[in-house]
């Protein structure tokens, strides 16, 4: 264990590496009154949100392939594409849907080991690098009045 201990971790680090924002369109919803099926945490970890939560389409058939029935899941907005809908940002009117966006950064996190160069041919394993990233949720909101984080992106 002493070996895993960090330096000096009083410092303030800054990342080696900074890698591209993901960016996530959560275009179906779960009803949370049947999310016990994919998660006994949900309902506490959601609880703030009622009545759904959303998800992507790539995660409603991953949960579809292993057995989870259709029925909780729901395409929201019916017939629209988050992408197609105007930025609550760039939208003046507070009653009019748009796509809500929220920002995540991980500012520092350890991703792959340091090598370093020796006297030798072979370089030699001398830390850990840092790297940060961001991930970017787009979603439908039927208002923009829902969305008041995302006025100033």
């Amino acid at each position: 264990m002493a070996r895993l201990r960090q330096k000096n971790a009083h410092v303030v680090r800054s990342a080696e590496e900074r890698r591209a924002v993901e960016r996530f369109s959560l275009n179906t919803v779960v009803n949370m009154s049947l999310s016990w099926q994919l998660s006994a945490h949900i309902r506490n970890i959601c609880r703030d949100a009622r009545d759904l939560v959303y998800t992507r389409q790539q995660d409603v058939l991953h949960w579809m392939d292993r057995g989870i029935a259709s029925s909780i899941f729901e395409e929201f907005p019916p017939n629209a594409n988050v992408t197609s809908l105007q930025s609550c940002s760039s939208t003046s009117d507070p009653w009019r849907p748009c796509a809500c966006s929220y920002s995540l950064n991980l500012e520092w996190f350890p991703c792959q080991l340091k090598y370093c160069r020796s006297q030798g041919p072979n370089p030699y394993k001398c830390g850990i690098k840092s790297c940060s990233k961001g991930y970017r949720f787009d979603f439908y909101t039927p208002q923009k009045q829902l969305c008041l984080w995302d006025e100033g992106s």
